[in-house]
C-alpha cells in the first residue's frame, strides 16, 4: 500500500494512520463501501460509510494525480530538460495546481508570439532585458540581434520580440501566478451583465442584468444559475479584480531600478499580467468556483434523493394504482401484495367524459382484487382524481395516498419497464409504477435514473460525472442499508447490493424462476458466478424469510453464525428462541466471545439486530391530507395555515407540495423565523410533513412564498 497516499488522507480527514491503511487494503481487496462500514468495523475502528467514502474518494483522486504525474515527466523526459532536482520536486508534489505550474513551461502548446521571437534568435536578448543592467548599453546589444535572414527588420523587432519572451516566461513564473492567484482569493467579485441585445430574450435571468458579489459568498444557485446564462448567450459573466492594483503589485516584482530595460521589463510585465496570466487565472478561478458550487449541488441532490429513497413504504399490501388525467382519463391497475400486476382499465371521471360509471368501476375492482390502499399520482387531475375517490363509498380501511410521480413517465419509457410489461403500453407501466411506489418507493425508484427524479438544484449544470458518481453511491448505501428480499427483489434492485453488479443479480433471478425461491442464503453459491467473495460481499445485505435458518432473514452475516449458535448454546436454547426473548438475550456476556477476528462493535451489532431482526430502518407510513380548501392557485390567499410536504430542498429554501400544481417556497430565511439557517438539509427533509403560512402570491409569475409554521 502507498505510505505516502496514507500519509495525506490521514492528514486530510484527521483520521489515524491504521484506520486509513486497513480501509485501504480493504478496498484494493475488493470490499464494498457498505460491507466494509457495516461488516469490518474491527479494521477500520468503527469508520462510518461516509468515511469510508471519503477515504475511497481521495483514493481515487490520487491515483488520478498520480498517473497524471507519470505523463509530466514522461513528457519532460522527452525534451530532455528532466533535472533530477526537477524529478524530485515532481515526484513529491500532490498539489494538482502547483503541479500545472511546474508542468507549464514544458507542456506542449499551440506556437505563441514568444515561440517565434525564440526562433529568431532573441532569448539571449530577453535575457539581457531582464538583468536590468544600467551600466549596459542596451542599444548596442540589440543592434546583435538584427538580422533580415532571421526576420528581425530592425531594433523595435528585436525589442518587441525580447518583451514578447519576458512576458510569456512571467507568466509561466510560479511566484506570478500565486501573486495573482493571491488578489483573486482576496477580492475577486463575480459580475453579471446581460448580452447586448439579448434584453427581451434574458427576462427569465433579469436578476442578473446587473450583477455583482464577492465569489466567496455567491451561493451555489446564484453561480450556477449565472453560468446557465451564460451558456446560452443571454448573459455576459466575468470574475473581476483591480486589474491595475495586481499589475502594478506584479511589476513591482520583477522591475529592479531605473533603466531603460527596466521600462521595458515593465510593459512586458503589464502585457503579460492582460494578455497571458489574467485570463489563465480568471480561468482557474471560474472553473473552481464552478466545481464548488457543482460538489454543493450535487450533495443537496444526493441528500434529498437519500431521503426520498428512504421514505417509509406501505410494505405488501393489494394497492390500486391511478395514473390521473383528465381528456386521456386515468389508468387503474391492481397489484398483488408483491407488486405483480392483476388488472388495468382507463376509467373517465373527469370533463370533458364525466363518466358516471367510473365511480362503480372503482368499488367494484377493491371488492374484487381485496384492494387495501389507492396510490394516485400528484401530477395532472392527481388533485382532481384524489377527491372523487375519497367520494366513493370505499370499504373500512382501504387508505386513499398521494403519491409523487416525479419520474414515473421516465420509467414507463425505458428498456426496464419495457422488458417486465413487454405487452402493455406506456400509461399502463406508469400506474404500475405509482402503486408500487407507495409499497416500496426505494424498490421502485431505483430503476429511474436518479437524475430525472426531480429533487435538486440546476442538475443538468453541473459535471454529469461528478453527479452521477455521487447518486450512484447514494443508490447503493441505501439499498444495502435497508437489504433487500431475494426471492422478490427486481434484477434492477439487486444490481446495487455490495458485491453484485448487472450479471450476478441477473443469475440470481435466472436461478430462482428456474429452481423456485431461495430457501436458505447457502444456496446462494449455487448460482452461477457466485464464487466465495460476492458471496461475502453480499450476503449480509439479502435476506431470506421463512427458512429452516432464522439468522438468514436478519443483517447477521453469515460468517457470524457461528457466535450466535454458541450463544444460544451456552444458554441451552435455539438461535430462534434467542431471537425471540428479550430475557434471554440479556443474559448474554459479549465479553466472552471476543476473539482476534470479532470484537465488541461487531458483538454489539449482532445482539442489535438479534432484537429486531429485519428491522426496516425507512419506518411506518403515515397519513397525510392535503387542505380541503385549496385546489388551484387561485384558492391561495395570504395568511392561509396550510398542511404540506416537502419535495424538494435547496441551498435557498425548501419547496413545498400544498396540493395544487404549483409548489410553494420556503425561503431560507422563513424556515426557521428567528434563527439564522445556513444549510436547510439540516432542518427540513425530503417528504417531511410540515405546516406553512402563506405569505404572498404572485398568479402572474405562478409563484407562492411560505413561512414554516412547524414540521411534524
Amino acid at each position: 500500500m502507498n505510505a505516502e497516499f496514507i500519509r495525506i488522507i490521514v492528514r486530510e480527514t484527521g483520521l489515524k494512520a491504521h484506520q486509513v491503511e486497513n480501509t485501504l487494503k480493504l478496498l484494493d481487496g475488493g470490499a464494498t463501501i457498505p460491507f466494509i462500514s457495516r461488516y469490518r468495523k474491527e479494521s477500520t475502528g468503527g469508520m462510518d460509510e461516509v468515511q469510508v467514502t471519503t477515504v475511497s474518494d481521495a483514493l481515487e483522486r490520487l491515483m488520478a494525480l498520480d498517473k497524471r504525474k507519470d505523463t509530466v515527466l514522461s513528457t519532460i523526459e522527452s525534451q530532455e530538460k528532466l533535472t533530477p532536482e526537477l524529478k524530485e520536486r515532481i515526484e513529491h508534489c500532490w498539489d494538482a495546481t502547483e503541479l500545472e505550474d511546474i508542468y507549464a513551461p514544458f507542456r506542449p502548446h499551440r506556437r505563441t508570439r514568444a515561440d517565434a521571437a525564440r526562433e529568431k534568435g532573441l532569448e539571449p536578448l530577453a535575457q539581457f532585458i531582464m538583468k536590468q543592467d544600467r551600466n549596459a548599453s542596451l542599444d548596442s546589444e540589440v543592434r546583435k540581434y538584427i538580422s533580415t535572414e532571421k526576420g528581425v527588420e530592425d531594433a523595435d523587432d528585436a525589442v518587441r520580440g525580447a518583451m514578447d519572451i519576458i512576458a510569456e516566461q512571467v507568466s509561466n513564473d510560479e511566484t506570478a501566478r500565486n501573486m495573482v492567484r493571491a488578489g483573486y482569493r482576496r477580492e475577486a467579485r463575480i459580475c453579471s451583465r446581460v448580452a447586448r441585445g439579448k434584453e427581451s430574450d434574458a427576462q427569465k435571468y433579469r436578476d442578473w442584468f446587473n450583477f455583482s458579489e464577492p465569489l466567496a459568498r455567491c451561493a451555489s444557485h446564484r453561480l450556477l444559475a449565472m453560468r446557465r446564462g451564460e451558456q446560452e448567450g443571454l448573459l455576459k459573466v466575468s470574475i473581476e479584480i483591480d486589474d491595475e492594483r495586481a499589475s502594478d503589485s506584479l511589476a513591482r516584482h520583477y522591475v529592479k531600478g531605473h533603466c531603460q530595460a527596466s521600462d521595458l521589463v515593465d510593459d512586458a510585465v503589464h502585457d503579460s499580467y492582460y494578455r497571458l496570466l489574467q485570463p489563465s487565472v480568471e480561468n482557474e478561478f471560474a472553473a473552481s468556483s464552478k466545481e464548488k458550487a457543482d460538489a454543493e449541488a450535487i450533495r443537496i441532490f444526493a441528500r434529498n434523493l437519500e431521503q426520498l429513497l428512504m421514505a417509509s413504504p406501505l410494505g405488501q399490501k393489494a394497492v390500486m394504482g391511478i395514473d390521473p388525467g383528465f381528456r386521456t382519463g386515468c389508468k387503474v391497475v391492481c397489484l398483488s401484495p408483491q407488486g405483480n400486476l392483476l388488472h388495468n382499465e382507463a376509467i373517465y371521471p373527469h370533463p370533458p367524459h364525466n363518466d358516471r360509471s367510473a365511480a362503480a368501476k372503482i368499488c367494484t375492482l377493491v371488492e374484487q382484487y381485496r384492494i387495501e390502499a389507492i396510490a394516485i399520482g400528484n401530477g395532472t387531475a392527481g388533485r382532481e382524481t384524489m377527491d372523487f375517490v375519497r367520494r366513493l363509498h370505499l370499504p373500512a380501511g382501504v387508505q386513499v395516498f398521494s403519491v409523487n410521480e416525479d419520474g414515473a413517465s421516465v420509467y414507463s419509457a425505458s428498456k426496464t419497464a419495457r422488458d417486465e410489461f413487454p405487452e402493455y403500453d406506456v400509461t399502463v407501466r406508469g400506474a404500475v409504477s405509482i402503486g408500487r411506489r407507495l409499497m416500496d418507493p426505494l424498490a421502485e425508484l431505483v430503476k429511474i435514473d436518479a437524475s430525472s427524479i426531480g429533487v435538486g438544484q440546476y442538475q443538468k449544470d453541473v459535471s454529469q460525472t461528478e453527479l452521477k458518481h455521487s447518486l450512484d453511491q447514494t443508490v447503493v448505501s441505501c439499498v444495502n442499508r435497508v437489504g433487500v428480499n431475494v426471492n422478490t427483489a427486481s434484477t434492477h434492485l439487486l444490481t446495487y447490493i455490495s458485491g453484485l453488479g448487472p450479471q450476478l443479480a441477473q443469475n440470481i433471478v435466472d436461478y430462482r424462476t428456474e429452481n423456485g425461491p431461495f430457501r436458505s442464503r447457502r444456496e446462494l453459491m449455487k448460482v452461477p458466478r457466485m464464487g466465495a467473495k460476492a458471496f461475502e460481499q453480499s450476503a449480509g445485505f439479502l435476506r431470506v424469510s421463512g427458512g429452516e435458518q432464522p439468522l438468514d432473514n436478519s443483517a447477521v452475516h453469515p460468517e457470524s453464525y457461528a457466535i450466535v449458535a454458541q450463544m444460544a448454546k451456552d444458554l441451552g436454547c435455539t438461535v430462534a428462541d434467542l431471537m425471540k426473548s428479550d430475557e434471554l438475550r440479556a443474559k448474554v456476556d459479549t465479553g466472552r466471545y471476543v476473539t482476534d477476528k470479532v470484537g465488541l462493535p461487531t458483538l454489539t451489532d449482532i445482539m442489535a439486530e438479534l432484537a429486531k431482526p429485519g428491522l426496516d430502518p425507512r419506518g411506518p407510513l403515515r397519513k397525510f391530507e392535503f387542505s380541503s380548501e385549496v385546489h388551484t392557485l387561485e384558492d391561495v390567499r395570504p395568511g392561509m395555515e396550510l398542511p404540506g410536504i416537502v419535495s424538494n430542498v435547496t441551498n435557498f429554501g425548501a419547496f413545498v407540495d400544498i396540493g395544487i400544481h404549483v409548489k410553494g417556497l420556503v425561503h431560507v430565511s422563513q424556515l426557521a423565523p428567528g434563527k439564522f439557517i445556513k444549510d436547510p438539509t439540516q432542518v427540513v427533509t425530503v417528504q417531511q410533513q410540515v405546516m406553512v403560512r402563506v405569505l404572498d402570491v404572485d398568479t402572474e409569475r405562478q409563484r407562492i412564498s411560505l413561512a414554516m409554521i412547524d414540521g411534524k
